[in-house]
C-alpha cells in the first residue's frame, strides 16, 4: 500500500484523517527533530510488502533488494537527485555473519548505481544491539545510543547523503545512524526506506 499523503514531512509518520499543508511536521518532529532532514518511504509496511521484506531479511532472498531499489528509484526518483552518496545502515558483524549479507546494502547498492552516485560504506555498528522490534519506543533510542560510528570522517565530510534501510518503525535506528554521520561532518542526511510502519 502506498504511503498516504497524510504524513509528516520529516518522519513520514501518519497524521490521521486530515491532509496536512506542504512541509507540515508532526509534534514529535517539532519538539525533537531527528538528525536526518526527512524520511522518504514508498509504501506502508503491510501485506504483501511485509512478506517481501521478511523474505529479504530472513529468507535469504537477497535479490529482492534489487527489486525494491528499482521501485524506490521509480517512485521517489524525483526526490533523490543532488546527493553525493548512498550509505546503507550497517549490521553488526555477528548478525551479518549469521545472515550472510546486509539487507540494507542489498537495497542501497543498486539504488546508488541507478542514481549514478557511489555507495559509501562508512558507518559501522560499534556494538551489538537488541532487535528493535522487541523493544518499546523509549527503549529503542536507549538501545541505539553510541551504536554507530564513522571511523573515517574524511569520507563523509561536506557530503549530502542518502541513508538507506529496509523499514522504518519509530525511526530510532535512522536517527542514530544519521547523528553519527552528521557528527562526522556530513552536510546533510536524508533517510530512504522501502516501507514505513503505521
Amino acid at each position: 500500500m502506498p504511503l498516504p499523503r497524510e504524513a509528516c514531512a520529516v518522519c513520514a509518520g501518519l497524521l490521521g484523517a486530515f491532509e496536512p499543508p506542504p512541509g507540515y511536521r508532526c509534534g514529535a518532529c517539532r519538539e525533537r527533530p531527528p538528525a536526518y532532514e526527512r524520511l522518504l518511504a514508498l509504501w506502508l509496511y503491510r501485506d504483501p510488502l511485509d512478506a517481501v521484506i521478511q523474505a529479504l531479511k530472513f529468507g535469504r532472498l537477497d535479490y529482492l533488494g534489487r527489486h525494491l531499489a528499482v521501485k524506490l528509484h521509480e517512485g521517489l526518483g524525483g526526490q533523490l537527485g543532488g546527493y553525493d552518496g548512498v550509505v546503507p545502515v550497517p549490521l553488526h558483524w555477528w548478525r551479518w555473519i549469521s545472515r550472510g549479507y546486509n539487507q540494507a546494502e542489498r537495497i542501497a547498492r543498486p539504488l546508488a548505481a541507478r542514481l549514478g552516485v557511489p555507495l559509501v560504506q562508512v558507518l559501522h555498528r560499534s556494538r551489538p544491539t537488541r532487535a528493535q522490534t522487541s523493544l518499546g519506543r523509549s527503549a529503542r533510542a536507549t538501545n541505539l545510543r553510541s551504536a554507530f560510528a564513522v571511523p573515517r570522517p574524511k569520507r563523509v565530510r561536506g557530503l549530502r547523503l542518502l541513508l538507506v534501510d529496509d523499514v522504518a518503525t519509530t525511526g530510532a535506528t535512522l536517527d542514530a545512524a544519521a547523528k553519527a554521520l552528521m557528527r562526522a561532518g556530513a552536510d546533510s542526511v536524508t533517510a530512504v526506506v522501502a516501507a514505513r510502519t503505521v
